[in-house]
């Protein structure tokens, strides 16, 4: 959770290092660019306006699609739908924090309009629903809506939120009946399955089967996420699916999905996150921007809820190893060009938010400035959009996704340039 009051005053007092020099990441010009608040709003709305669907309110798959029509037609992955949420939430703060009353009435409506294009459009959230089109078939879909959920809720404490968040976390961590699932959660060994195959008429999972960083640590920031927001004193519950937790029910599971992820997922020595590891096996040592980030935002959570200086520290070892061994000289950013694999900025941009404002470690704003600066002066001006390699002009005839077309406007919401 992002405390934007800290937030800006930490900017106020380092607002020159959001006037960058593009000698700092483009050699071939002296040129001083920088981003302004104007700029911020820009780079948001340029940002909706191309990748909105205005009728659905969901959001766009690229700019080759007038309209959002469903899977593989237009919409946008249901994964990235809340990430896209979670904007429109921060740009709610933004404003608030601003004392902009117009902008602050219109950004919440744009909230609960993203909201409700998403519950009418992907199964009004029932998430036993697992057709492959506009249902749930795959664990971590489900847990990225769960945390948007719990921090809407957060936000906003509309009820339907929270109702819906830990039905959610519930539909994932236990199964689903309707569905045939046994659960994301492995009692035997620990950690969180990614799938069930096959998708209808499943077998359960097995030693052996998947368990990927994407669902593993978004399960950490989502039982923490609803530790903090749900009622103080409500009873534990003892059955063996209960409908909701406590807020030490939480708050446990989420301490043993961590501590398997540190044990399975993370370079203790790097601060690398594995992508996945199946059974005993090796683990796929590839690293992501967003699984450093759920592993950040996990451990800001864990830190922040215990005191325990350890979860800093992992934190501390993942960004540093994300802007040093990851990015490139000077600190911009990779780029992946798989498929929706263009949002993880924008997700990391959450999570480096709650390291730097939550937790103090302000050294990573000249380098989320660069960041800012390199994408921003880059842009595409006619469509008011920024690409995804932040070190590269975006030409004005190139189709763009969504995905990659996040990233910018994602950093600059959390990280306004006042000045």
């Amino acid at each position: 959770m992002i405390r934007i009051s800290l937030g800006v005053a930490i900017i106020l007092l380092l607002a020159s290092t959001a006037v960058c020099k593009a000698e700092d990441f483009r050699k071939e010009t002296d040129q001083t660019v920088g981003y302004t608040q104007k700029e911020v709003w820009m780079a948001y709305d340029g940002f909706n306006k191309t990748f909105l669907d205005s009728n659905k309110y969901i959001y766009k798959t690229d700019t080759s699609f007038e309209q959002a029509v469903d899977r593989g037609n237009g919409a946008a992955a249901i994964w990235c739908q809340p990430i896209y949420w979670e904007m429109a939430m921060n740009a709610y703060k933004l404003a608030k924090s601003e004392k902009d009353k117009r902008r602050t009435k219109e950004m919440k409506k744009l909230c609960e309009k993203i909201f409700a294009g998403n519950k009418a459009h992907y199964a009004h959230f029932d998430f036993d629903d697992n057709n492959e089109n506009t249902g749930w078939f795959i664990y971590d879909d489900i847990m990225w809506w769960t945390i948007a959920l719990s921090r809407a809720y957060e936000l906003f404490g509309e009820e339907e939120y929270l109702r819906l968040a830990e039905a959610s976390f519930k539909r994932v961590w236990y199964g689903s009946d309707k569905v045939g699932d046994t659960g994301s959660y492995d009692e035997e060994d620990g950690g969180m399955f990614w799938q069930w195959q096959p998708i209808r008429n499943p077998n359960p999972n097995k030693p052996g089967d998947g368990k990927m960083a994407c669902i593993n640590f978004p399960t950490v920031v989502a039982a923490l996420t609803l530790y903090n927001n749900v009622p103080e004193g409500r009873p534990e519950q003892t059955g063996q699916i209960p409908e909701c937790q406590s807020k030490r029910q939480y708050l446990a599971k989420g301490k043993e999905i961590y501590e398997w992820g540190v044990e399975n997922l993370l370079d203790q020595k790097t601060g690398r996150v594995a992508d996945s590891r199946h059974g005993k096996g090796t683990p796929n040592w590839k690293a992501h921007v967003y699984n450093q980030a759920t592993f950040i935002g996990a451990s800001v959570l864990l830190y922040k809820a215990t005191g325990e200086k350890r979860y800093l520290d992992h934190a501390l070892l993942a960004a540093d190893y994300t802007f040093n061994e990851m990015s490139s000289a000077e600190h911009i950013l990779p780029f992946e060009r798989g498929i929706e694999q263009g949002i993880y900025t924008a997700i990391f941009a959450q999570y480096i938010a709650m390291l730097v404002y939550d937790c103090g470690q302000t050294q990573y704003l000249p380098y989320l400035h660069r960041n800012i600066c390199s994408g921003w002066s880059n842009r595409d001006e006619v469509r008011g959009i920024c690409g995804g390699e932040y070190a590269q002009a975006l030409s004005t005839d190139i189709v763009v996704d969504s995905y990659s077309a996040s990233g910018i406007p994602a950093l600059m919401l959390l990280f306004p340039a006042i000045r």
